[in-house]
């Protein structure tokens, strides 16, 4: 709001188009969005799944659609890595699913973020811990995720770092535990958004980890030989820090993996041009 006022009163006869991350996500079906609570609270205060870095989904499924030579009948999982994470099942180029709930803080474990948790939690969390609410709420969001169970680092590079060291690292146990239950619950996403969307084309990686760490990539891709996944391990390892498309399955993949970098800004400044340009 403070950045629409300060343009307002800089420039009060530009127009201001707002761009809204949740948009890409509008497509999912009630059954995807509404949760099983009691159904006025979503007639009355909009709880409901709303999902997040929809830009960013809705950039790399499009360039996997363009190499894929279609959208409709392609059936994509885009996985957007970072010290936020969210993965989405996108079918024809529409999301049918996504890992952000109503907040970010649903999905799987992030930077220093929780992810999904049993909600009973919470309240056992508020006795235990003497918190309340807020209290709560700062712990998941701010002291969980990869430094809650590593203990020191809610940075992926250091994980990997103490890892790379080996068990003599005092850090190694943890850091793998933190990488490992990232791995399982991408795992497990994969799985069930091929589910709903009866099958899969092709797998998306993107975002700072999801572009830069081929450590989690090919754990989340090993042991995956039933969907018909299998990664170039000698071009994945070293495909990290550029700025190119690269293709990471290897030639008798029934699935294609990408590494796809993101493009938010350029999907905001095409949304845009093309309404300004439609007001005009």
């Amino acid at each position: 709001i403070q950045g629409i006022q300060g343009c307002l009163a800089v420039m009060p006869d530009k127009p201001q188009v707002l761009v809204f991350d949740t948009a890409f996500h509008q497509s999912m079906a009630p059954e995807a969005y509404v949760y099983a609570l009691p159904y006025e609270l979503y007639e009355k205060y909009g709880v409901r799944r709303y999902g997040a870095h929809g830009t960013s989904h809705r950039f790399v499924a499009g360039e996997m659609c363009k190499i894929l030579g279609k959208t409709k009948g392609t059936k994509i999982v885009t996985c957007h890595i970072g010290n936020g994470s969210s993965i989405s099942a996108v079918k024809d180029g529409k999301v049918m699913d996504t890992s952000m709930g109503f907040t970010p803080l649903a999905g799987v474990e992030m930077g220093t973020r929780c992810g999904d948790i049993d909600p009973a939690l919470v309240p056992y969390m508020m006795e235990k811990l003497n918190l309340d609410g807020a209290g709560v709420n700062n712990l998941m969001n701010k002291k969980s995720g990869f430094l809650g169970v590593s203990g020191f680092s809610s940075d992926s590079r250091d994980l990997e770092s103490a890892i790379a060291n080996g068990p003599s690292d005092p850090h190694f146990e943890r850091a793998n535990l933190a990488v490992n239950i990232l791995k399982f619950q991408l795992k497990k996403y994969i799985g069930a958004y091929s589910a709903i969307m009866n099958g899969l084309d092709a797998v998306v990686f993107t975002a700072g980890i999801g572009e830069n760490n081929p450590h989690l990539r090919e754990i989340v891709c090993e042991d995956m030989e039933y969907f018909g996944i299998k990664i170039n391990k000698e071009l994945n390892a070293k495909t990290l820090r550029q700025s190119n498309i690269v293709k990471l399955s290897t030639d008798d993949s029934k699935v294609a993996v990408y590494l796809i970098p993101t493009n938010e800004e350029l999907v905001i400044a095409r949304d845009t041009a093309a309404i300004v340009s439609a007001a005009k």
